[in-house]
């Protein structure tokens, strides 16, 4: 219960002291047996009054010390006791839960018996007291309990001839005595004291309260002041109705999915308050408890039962077993925990997962399919909500008015109104007619009206029907005007958590609830493929001009846009299959297309794009798109303008919906700058000219931008650049760097630092002017991540007076361009202080800030990839590991004491993933090509990758490439 909300407490609270968790680590197991152990709490509550009241004493009570003492001894006795037997898969989480509040039960009877006697009247007005009762509301009320949650008690007051009265002198300092006593146990209590007439007004006023007392259950004391308030509050409810509590419930319930979540496919779920969790189960039984007066939901089954049958035998194992696997869920998270977390966080998730006993099954790991079946138990809770609210509130308040169709097109297509809302008309039914299923929701789309309730019931219950209807013309063309058409990704959703979706393409099924166990994606693969669809419909809107301009004009240019929806719809239906889910998921593209109705060339569209929809992004951020190979490279691979505009606008769909934190303006300004490179190329441009023109158009391009200089000055800075400079850099920032030489010669300066925030891109640009020597990139790195700096690209030049031009594009922990004044003069100290060696970096990077623990579940092997086929002139090196501070410090570190020298830099991060790739060559300025060199690299890289604070836990893997 809602103590702020529902206290008219006369007593002081305290916070509690967490307890202690005495977990161990039990043997592999499934959800154990739902049985709880049957020892009645009367029997528990006797046996310690007696023990409290000392008969042997003459009946003195025990002093409170002794009492306290006993108290907890019998407490973690029987925490332990409830613990044991849960861990050793005797009970379930319900079971436990059920029976630990049994147990607190006894304990709470005892304390009141006890506090009766500490707290005898005094005088005879006193005496005259009628004694209160002692109530349990909220989750206590009805009767489960978690370990580390809290106890909620209503101290109710009576009332003489009807009259209420608020509580006396003694009740005060009994319920004081009782709370403090609770308190020192280290229990935490939610509490309230009312009288009968005030519990009834605010239950009035506030739905949480009225929620709150419908959950009462007696404990102790007065009983007939219990059944009085109980008389009283079902005769209230009746009263009011239950149409403002459903209007509560469900305000509340939309409030609390904005804050927890609105999908069942987060993956770092809330398991009691996001949607699909606890409280959408427990919002269920209040309203069929409210409205049928139900203890259990199985009550509602049956013709004979409270509203004529609304629940299937089925549907009630399925909340059973929703509720005992969450209940499972949560109390492993408290006693792995030892306090009340309710977040299955991912360093949670293996843990729980190997205590529930889920191990790797084929290419599966037990952590993988541990979230898979809380993801689809979700996804049930969601869909038996759709099945049971409407119901119970039409069995309830009556059956809607069915309306004849308005016109005979809604009417022909098999369709009423009921409160204004699409259903299917009399007489027809979805398990009999399976395309009506479609033919609702795209009614509803062209309509603009809402799926009654009941139809959405109906949905859920026929979608298994949906099978019937693969292959079949107007299914498959309603299908793909609904993925093309308005608002596709609200009615996909609405279709995948029916159940629609895994009937209907059977692939689809493998993906529901797959999660991914890393820190990049947010939703499961399902619901991102959804979120993918639905950035589509933004791009087709113009809703995302400013932030995508590219892709939001390429989009109204295609001709292919079934097959881009549909790429995008396909675009990750291998994951979890193993092995390379573009190549196997392009074959399955071959097989669904024609089955839904695409033409050849559709299918082969849609193929090719699947096989290649990464491919945009991974040249983008990990190759040096300033290298004429690689853009002739993908330009001979894609061939094709309309191929470039499809592939543009998917990998933009993709990366939107992976997560709020992956897209950003520089990843943004990447993908703009390959997209117009490789267009040029595709459109016969002279975009990729011969290298020496080339570099003197960007010679004589420089020196127009200097045109006021002495011409022997621009002679002497157009001689500083190697062509590789040249080529890296456009006039404007040749000519900064030319002012910034100049300035630094006039100073005689050994050290120049620039800063310059480009907030369009979202990043700031540090350029480094200083005498080259080994290790001066790692230097300065490691400098800029003491800084709090990160590094997402890089450009190093050595110039023919033997200095260094290095330049880094750095953001900040969130994403966004490093611009704050005082942190940007930090960083130019740090560079100065660590080219100086007045800085020790490797120390100072082991005080930045690590990530927080809930991360450090994910692994990430480390893996180094080398490959001397993609520049013409450099070795390309990939390597992946764990993102850490100082990781770009230490692999450089290792380049270069391999006596390689770095030409560029192209730095990604996916979540806790570290994508770093580097264009070296050696002190000859040529290819390191000698195998026992590639070799020795590999292995000091490998070194890098591995964590300083202990060795990696997974196996290394080095992948070498053509080299």
């Amino acid at each position: 219960m809602n103590s702020k909300a529902v206290s008219r407490a006369a007593a002081p609270r305290r916070p509690a002291p967490a307890r202690e968790s005495t977990a161990v680590p039990p043997p592999p197991s499934a959800i154990p047996p739902a049985s709880a152990p049957d020892v009645p709490a009367p029997e528990v509550a006797a046996d310690l009054v007696a023990a409290l009241l000392a008969p042997d004493r003459g009946g003195a009570p025990l002093p409170r010390d002794q009492a306290l003492g006993l108290l907890r001894r019998h407490l973690g006795l029987l925490q332990a006791r409830v613990q044991e037997s849960f861990e050793a898969r005797q009970l379930s989480g319900l079971a436990a839960a059920r029976w630990l509040a049994a147990l607190m039960d006894g304990l709470v009877q005892a304390i009141h018996a006890y506090t009766a006697a500490m707290v005898p009247p005094r005088g005879a007005a006193e005496a005259e007291e009628a004694p209160f009762a002692l109530v349990a509301t909220g989750g206590y009320g009805r009767g489960v309990l978690a370990p580390y949650s809290d106890i909620d008690l209503l101290f109710l007051t009576p009332g003489p001839a009807g009259e209420d009265r608020p509580i006396g002198p003694r009740g005060r300092r009994a319920v004081e005595f009782m709370l403090y006593l609770l308190w020192d146990l280290g229990l935490k209590v939610g509490h309230a004291t009312r009288t009968v007439a005030e519990c009834i007004e605010d239950a009035r006023a506030d739905a949480t309260v009225q929620t709150a007392l419908l959950d009462a259950r007696f404990l102790a004391g007065e009983r007939a002041v219990f059944d009085r308030f109980a008389e009283d509050f079902a005769r209230a409810r009746a009263e009011w109705g239950l149409g403002q509590f459903l209007a509560a419930k469900r305000a509340e319930r939309l409030e609390r999915h904005k804050r927890y979540g609105d999908s069942p496919f987060l993956v770092e779920p809330h398991i009691k308050e996001g949607r699909g969790g606890l409280r959408d189960l427990q919002t269920l039984y209040w309203i069929a408890r409210y409205a049928f007066g139900v203890q259990k939901m199985p009550e509602l089954v049956g013709p004979d039962s409270p509203g004529g049958g609304i629940l299937t035998e089925q549907e009630a194992k399925a909340i059973r077993r929703a509720w005992s696997f969450l209940w499972t869920v949560r109390f492993h998270l408290h006693y792995v925990t030892g306090r009340a977390e309710e977040r299955l966080t991912f360093d949670l998730q293996p843990v729980v997962g190997a205590r529930m006993g889920y191990t790797r099954h084929g290419l599966q790991d037990g952590v993988e399919r541990f979230m898979k079946h809380f993801f689809l138990t979700a996804r049930d809770t969601v869909r038996l909500t759709r099945l049971l609210e409407p119901a119970i509130e039409r069995a309830a308040l009556g059956p809607p008015a069915v309306l004849p169709a308005p016109d005979k097109t809604l009417s022909r297509a098999g369709f009423a109104l009921a409160d204004g809302k699409l259903i299917a008309a009399p007489g027809r039914d979805f398990g009999r007619e399976p395309v009506l299923m479609l033919r609702l929701v795209r009614m509803a789309r062209d309509r603009g009206l809402e799926i009654h309730p009941l139809a959405l019931r109906a949905l859920i219950r026929n979608a298994r029907c949906a099978v019937a209807l693969r292959g079949d013309e107007e299914a498959s063309a309603i299908f793909l005007d609904l993925l093309t058409g308005r608002d596709g990704a609200r009615w996909l959703r609405a279709l995948n958590e029916a159940g629609f979706l895994s009937r209907y393409l059977p692939d689809w099924a493998r993906i529901v609830g797959l999660m991914q166990f890393d820190t990049y994606h947010v939703f499961t693969v399902d619901e991102h493929t959804i979120e993918a669809i639905g950035v589509l419909g933004q791009l087709d809107r113009g809703d995302l001009v400013e932030v995508a301009p590219v892709a939001s004009e390429l989009i109204g240019q295609l001709q292919s846009r079934r097959a881009l929806y549909m790429a995008v719809l396909l675009h990750d239906i291998a994951k979890g299959r193993g092995g390379d889910h573009s190549e196997l998921g392009a074959r399955i593209a071959q097989e669904i297309c024609p089955a839904l109705g695409m033409t050849p060339e559709e299918t082969e569209t849609v193929s090719w794009l699947v096989l290649h929809h990464l491919l945009i992004s991974q040249t983008a951020f990990k190759r040096d798109i300033e290298d004429p190979k690689t853009i002739l490279d993908i330009a001979d691979l894609i061939q094709s303008p309309e191929r470039l505009r499809l592939l543009l606008v998917l990998t933009v769909a993709d990366m939107r919906a992976v997560g709020p934190k992956v897209w950003n303006n520089w990843k943004a300004t990447l993908l703009r700058e390959l997209y117009w490179r490789v267009a040029e190329v595709l459109a016969g441009g002279l975009s990729v000219p011969e290298r020496d023109l080339r570099v003197t158009q960007a010679k004589q391009a420089a020196a127009a931008m200097l045109a006021d200089w002495p011409e022997e000055e621009v002679r002497r800075f157009l001689a500083l650049g190697y062509p590789g400079y040249w080529l890296s850099f456009d006039p404007e920032t040749h000519a900064r760097h030319a002012h910034l030489i100049r300035e630094a010669a006039a100073a005689d300066a050994p050290l120049t630092v620039r800063t310059r925030v480009l907030e369009a891109r979202s990043v700031t640009e540090v350029t480094v002017y200083a005498a080259d020597h080994p290790g001066l990139f790692s230097r300065i790195a490691g400098a800029l991540a003491v800084a709090g700096a990160s590094i997402v690209d890089a450009r190093i030049h050595t110039l023919t007076n033997g200095m260094a031009l290095d330049t880094f594009w750095v953001q900040d922990a969130a994403g966004g361009a490093f611009d704050a004044p005082h942190r940007l003069a930090r960083l130019s100290v740090l560079i100065e202080q660590a080219l100086s060696g007045r800085l020790r970096v490797a120390e100072e990077i082991r005080k930045v800030r690590r990530e927080p623990a809930r991360l450090r579940a994910v692994t990430v092997p480390p893996r180094v990839v080398i490959d001397n086929h993609a520049s013409n002139t450099h070795t390309v090196i990939e390597v992946n590991g764990r993102d850490r501070p100082g990781l770009l410090h230490d692999v450089t570190a290792a380049i270069s004491a391999q006596g390689l020298q770095i030409a560029s830099a192209h730095i990604t991060t996916y979540g806790v993933r570290a994508v770093d790739v580097f264009y070296v060559k050696d002190v000859f300025g040529l290819k390191v090509e000698n195998e026992r060199k590639l070799a020795a690299l590999r292995e000091a890289l490998l070194e890098a990758l591995t964590p300083p604070e202990a060795e990696a836990a997974a196996p290394r893997q080095a992948v070498a490439g053509a080299a």
